[in-house]
């Protein structure tokens, strides 16, 4: 404390002195109060956008295609520089056994101490390296089509738990609703009974409604519970169920026409891409195996030094006089590789190609026709479901007012018990169903995305 502040607190009458130190303790136990009793954060709002996002950073699957794509990349990368002259360095020391003279006791050594530092550069020129580098861009191709897949299917993953998820909590609260009309109807029958205008057996009707609604309540508990944790399992990756949904059901975008969906799969299908690298693919394994009846050409240039000293300029000892000699220097090899007999090994591998090409074949026509079918499916499916949206929506509206109209009817006396149950039954079912239709809307939308792309 400054000299300053103690005269000013020493100037301080006792009341106000032991005012500010009251007030100082208090501050500290505040402080320390906030240290020990930290603010719980509150649930994290999660959209559509936000859990595909997450989904694509946690979910193992559609990250072992992306890895797999990255794997299938590095192959075109690796084969490429197959094509490429490479250097190398090598050196070593050779020491064999000597006989008495300049020469050593092993012939294929040059001498006693023989040294070897040099580079080589190396290429090798075949059929077979440029087919397999056009097989590793037609894998990489296929890679990328099936890591595009995993991506569209990771979509309609999400987009079918998400709004699972928003719907189980709709389903809660309609459960919520049914139960506490079951509970009111069935304290009506009880009042109407003991004033002698209803007869016991409505009584035990509602009675009945009200226990099935219960455990109804606790299914549909059971249900949203569910549904939460297999979202958090999805988009988390530490377990968290402390997170809330955006319920935009009702935010529906436009659905283009067929002659549009159609457009968009011819160009950016998948499938498709995925089919016809598998042909390509297949066809590079054909040229692969017809390498087997070729040549093959490899060329090495060496620039260093193999002699009997470690220097660029030596001596030589085995005339007389010595005299100085160049260490340093360079060779070339060519070497021709020309197959003749193989006991129809080549013959049976091409053989195994061409039958792998023709299951690609067979495979790509499906794929093609598969995609025309599902097109059609997939748009049928969205524009039904879409359709039926607005009378489900008038279904829901339609059986709460038939509820509250059949309600009043049997307190006046003029419905049965009967009645009221079976409205109560259809107002659930009525509203329960147009949660499903949305879901099935988004999730069929989703599904058509997955052969077109976003629209």
């Amino acid at each position: 404390m400054h000299t300053n502040q103690r005269l000013a607190f020493a100037k301080l009458p006792h009341a106000a002195f032991a005012g500010t130190i009251l007030i100082l303790i208090c501050a500290s136990t505040f402080l320390c109060a906030q240290q020990s009793n930290p603010v719980v954060a509150g649930p994290l709002t999660i959209t559509l956008q936000d859990a595909l996002t997450r989904a694509q950073k946690n979910e193992p699957q559609y990250r072992a295609a992306l890895t797999q794509y990255g794997v299938a990349r590095e192959n075109s990368v690796q084969g490429r520089a197959a094509l490429l002259p490479n250097v190398s360095y090598s050196g070593s020391f050779l020491y064999t056994q000597g006989n008495g003279t300049p020469s050593a006791r092993f012939i294929a050594n040059n001498g006693v101490h023989e040294y070897l530092s040099e580079g080589d550069a190396h290429q090798a020129v075949s059929w077979q390296m440029v087919a397999e580098y056009r097989r590793a861009r037609a894998q990489e191709a296929l890679a990328k089509a099936q890591a595009e897949i995993a991506t569209r299917g990771l979509v309609v993953t999400v987009t079918q738990a998400y709004y699972g998820a928003i719907v189980a909590e709709r389903k809660y609260s309609i459960a919520q609703r049914a139960a506490g009309e079951a509970q009111n109807f069935f304290d009506i029958t009880q009042k109407l009974e003991r004033g002698g205008e209803v007869a016991h057996s409505d009584t035990i009707k509602a009675q009945l409604q009200f226990q099935q609604q219960q455990r109804g309540l606790q299914d549909a508990q059971l249900a949203m519970d569910r549904s939460r944790l297999d979202l958090a399992v999805l988009i988390f990756p530490n377990f968290n169920e402390n997170f809330t949904t955006v319920d935009d059901l009702e935010n529906l975008g436009p659905l283009p026409s067929y002659a549009e969906v159609e457009t968009l799969a011819g160009k950016s299908n998948p499938q498709l891409r995925a089919a016809l690298a598998s042909m390509q693919g297949a066809n590079q394994e054909v040229a692969i195996a017809w390498n087997g009846f070729l040549p093959t050409l490899a060329f090495d240039y060496f620039y260093g030094i193999d002699a009997n000293q470690f220097a660029v300029n030596g001596v030589d000892h085995t005339v007389f006089p010595p005299r100085p000699v160049r260490n340093l220097g360079y060779s070339a090899v060519a070497t021709l590789n020309i197959p003749i007999w193989n006991w129809g090994a080549s013959r049976s591998k091409v053989r195994s190609a061409e039958l792998q090409r023709n299951q690609a074949k067979v495979e790509l026509s499906f794929a093609q026709r598969k995609m025309a079918a599902d097109l059609k499916d997939f748009f049928s499916e969205a524009q039904t479901s879409r359709s039926e949206l607005e009378s489900l929506r008038q279904s829901s509206e339609l059986a709460a007012e038939s509820l509250r109209l059949t309600t009043l009817r049997y307190q006046a006396g003029e419905a049965t018990a009967l009645e009221v149950v079976d409205s109560q039954n259809t107002l659930t079912q009525a509203q329960n169903a147009l949660g499903d239709g949305q879901v099935r809307y988004r999730v069929a939308v989703a599904s058509l995305q997955t052969l077109t792309g976003k629209f």
